[in-house]
């Protein structure tokens, strides 16, 4: 048996692993797409370290865009198998899958018009997958709900342990049989985080042999609670109230923006801040929180005894749902004060990035990072304090203020994912760190090792390992 890393090795997206029996069963963890830089990744996202027809099945952890954004190409590109996720996994699937696809075909058509405009010989490129190769995809699914074990095959079994990332997120637990032996192989997907808002805590998943850990944030430790409350309303009071000017929050779709807007709610209810205007602009996560509110399964006790009072927990007065192209434009020709939450979270698509280009050369304004950022994204050239970016095709002047709050993170940081997966220590055999940044998983690796961790791999992308017990 071996495990092959396609993706989201010494590198935080494209989450992808295979997993190659004896007998040569095939099984996938997670087929996501590749974030970032645009030349490199259409490059990376458009090729294979597999055949796609050979896989026998996919499990998916969870339906962030880095962990599910290349199952559309993978059954376009010859997948017949099952897909196998938790309930709520699959709702979101089916409107992020769609989202995704509009983006590839919109992409597509944007780069082609460039090329044209300059003249160049290069190739006109192809979306990675349409639209009309998402309906295929949500035939495909077997789900689940947490912890009751699920027969694949006679040798392969599996259990979805609620990872407290998203909703519907899991960490994932296999028993594979093979040659007489019992194989344990764990993927944490990616690690939540305790004492959140909306969702339970994350679980630790049973003893393993083998363990895939994600490790996003494996050289920092996050803001507390309090501190993100207080900060939040005091970036709130400054930017509306006293500069009179906008607040823009790039939020992912699914679980940052119904969690800011859940807090706010709440901060609102209790008089902590006073009553503002706030735009959600993303029609992504108008239709994610419509599946949130699907899924009660999946909230933890406080959200429960806030619907008690609340029956609405992610609406309040002076909140609006923008779905509508030419509203979304009006905000940014709208000079009164306000929150603009739109997506994507790393600014690189979607409308946030042109509130970005509008609102980022105003002193007036506020922009409110609440998440990972690839480095080469104009999110990340943010975090790193660039004073200049270009958006669209023009330089544009840093003046607004950029506030950065990683407390708001859905990734565990590095004493969490520890707690996570300390209860390995005295049964793994190897500890594999993918979807990280190759310099934070070195800092990772000695972090663990001090914890009591002895055998840990960081591996490159394609590298194959045999597992033996």
């Amino acid at each position: 048996m071996n495990v092959r890393f396609c993706g989201a090795a010494r590198h935080v997206t494209g989450s992808c692993h295979l997993i190659t029996l004896a007998n040569g069963y095939k099984i996938l963890l997670d087929c996501g797409l590749f974030q970032g830089e645009d030349k490199t990744d259409y490059i990376s996202n458009s090729k294979w370290h597999f055949n796609p027809a050979e896989i026998d099945c996919l499990i998916l952890s969870h339906a962030h865009i880095d962990h599910i954004g290349r199952v559309p190409m993978l059954v376009r590109d010859g997948f017949r198998g099952t897909i196998y996720s938790t309930h709520a996994t699959r709702s979101l699937c089916s409107i992020m899958l769609l989202d995704s696809a509009f983006i590839q075909e919109k992409d597509a058509e944007y780069y082609n018009k460039r090329q044209e405009k300059k003249k160049s010989n290069a190739p006109l490129r192809q979306p990675l997958y349409r639209i009309l190769d998402v309906d295929p995809v949500m035939d495909m699914f077997i789900t689940t709900g947490y912890n009751k074990w699920l027969q694949i095959n006679n040798e392969v079994q599996v259990v979805f342990i609620d990872a407290g990332h998203i909703l519907g997120s899991a960490g994932i637990a296999l028993t594979i049989k093979e040659n007489g032996r019992e194989y344990k192989i764990g993927f944490t997907g990616d690690i939540g985080r305790p004492d959140r808002p909306i969702l339970r805590d994350p679980v630790p998943l049973p003893n393993v042999d083998f363990l895939i850990c994600e490790s996003t944030y494996g050289d920092k430790e996050h803001e507390n609670n309090p501190e993100q409350s207080d900060k939040l309303a005091q970036v709130i009071t400054q930017t509306l109230l006293e500069k009179k000017g906008k607040l823009i929050i790039p939020a992912f779709s699914v679980g940052r923006t119904q969690e800011i807007v859940y807090m706010m709610d709440k901060m609102i209810t209790n008089g902590l801040i006073p009553k503002v205007k706030v735009y959600v602009d993303s029609p992504l996560a108008i239709n994610a929180t419509e599946v949130f509110g699907s899924h009660p399964e999946c909230f933890d006790d406080e959200m429960n005894q806030y619907l008690l009072i609340d029956e609405n927990p992610f609406g309040f007065k002076g909140l609006t749902y923008v779905r509508d192209v030419n509203q979304s434009k009006a905000l940014n020709t709208n000079s009164e004060p306000c929150v603009i939450i739109s997506s994507s979270g790393m600014m690189n698509a979607g409308r946030v990035k042109h509130h970005l280009a509008n609102n980022i050369e105003n002193p007036m304004n506020t922009i409110l990072i609440v998440g990972y950022c690839s480095p080469e994204t104009p999110g990340g050239r943010l975090r790193n304090g660039d004073q200049t970016i270009k958006l669209f095709g023009e330089w544009k002047q840093v003046n607004a203020q950029i506030e950065i709050m990683d407390s708001f993170s859905a990734h565990g940081d590095r004493k969490e994912m520890l707690d996570q997966i300390r209860n390995q220590i005295s049964s793994v055999k190897d500890v594999f760190l993918v979807h990280g940044d190759y310099d934070t998983q070195k800092k990772f690796k000695t972090y663990l090792q001090e914890a009591g961790f002895s055998t840990i791999h960081i591996p490159e992308e394609g590298e194959s390992v045999e597992l033996s017990l």
